[in-house]
């Protein structure tokens, strides 16, 4: 057979296309494209999201990873490897099953000089977080969880037995909360995953700098949320919602296996 591909063999990965800004390049280096500013003073927060084509942001079994590919999978894998931290509300990680993140062969480049995987850090005012996330993680890489002062005491002991414990004083955690305590670790490179409430406190507080967001050749239909969610009034919203829309840029657009891979930087 003169086909390189055989029956049984394993599929090749898709090839990254660059159609912004330099049209019809296949040779992508993904860190270079998605490397974080050099030298920074303070956290550059990035969001990474996927929504289908019609917008939604949960598929079917109401997880996001209905609507993940192979190639989102592997630009996921190289923005884990590029930060210092990956945040994520508490929803999002119970139902997204996160976990201490494992490492890889191939961030050995990416992490020189650093932890050989970054942070979990967890918002959670109850403190309803899997025990794994918070007793399995590598000593040099401990989970952070923050959350308000009227969490629950006894909860709140355990979790600071094995994380680190940031309780904010009132009855939420804001986004400024969260900056300034990384800040304090020198944790810079933020990677936020969502969820799409968390995002939107980011997005109303004037604090996310980045969003990569995978579009994905699905249709929903009417019904899953968007990649940012709530308004005044509706549970879990902002306190204050923007008093404008926020301008970005696009940084690149990439495709792969039918998928769009946009970078917008805040204006």
């Amino acid at each position: 057979m003169s086909s390189t591909h055989r029956p049984g063999d394993a599929p090749e990965p898709a090839r990254f296309r660059e159609l912004l800004p330099a049209p019809g390049s296949t040779d992508v280096d993904l860190p270079r494209a998605y490397a974080y500013p050099p030298a920074l003073d303070r956290p550059w927060i990035r969001a990474n999201m996927v929504a289908s084509a019609d917008g939604g942001a949960i598929g079917p079994s109401g997880r996001s990873r209905d609507l993940s590919s192979a190639p989102d999978r592997r630009v996921m894998g190289v923005l884990r490897g590029l930060c210092d931290v990956v945040l994520v509300g508490a929803a999002t990680a119970r139902k997204e099953g996160y976990r201490p993140v494992r490492p890889r062969e191939v961030w050995s480049d990416l992490r020189a000089d650093r932890p050989a995987t970054p942070r979990i850090a967890v918002v959670s005012r109850s403190l309803d977080i899997h025990e794994e996330l918070l007793t399995t993680a590598p000593e040099d890489a401990r989970t952070i969880v923050f959350t308000a002062g009227d969490a629950p005491a006894e909860r709140r002991r355990f979790v600071a037995e094995h994380a680190d414990l940031v309780v904010v004083d009132g009855v939420s955690v804001g986004p400024e909360h969260i900056v300034n305590a990384l800040a304090e670790r020198g944790l810079h490179r933020v990677l936020t995953e969502g969820g799409p409430h968390l995002l939107a406190e980011f997005v109303a507080a004037g604090l996310l700098d980045e969003l990569c967001l995978t579009v994905s050749p699905h249709l929903l239909g009417a019904g899953p949320p968007r990649i940012v969610t709530g308004g005044p009034g509706t549970p879990g919203a902002p306190e204050h919602a923007p008093a404008s829309s926020t301008p970005v840029r696009m940084a690149h657009l990439l495709e792969a296996g039918g998928n769009l891979f946009t970078r917008y930087l805040r204006e």
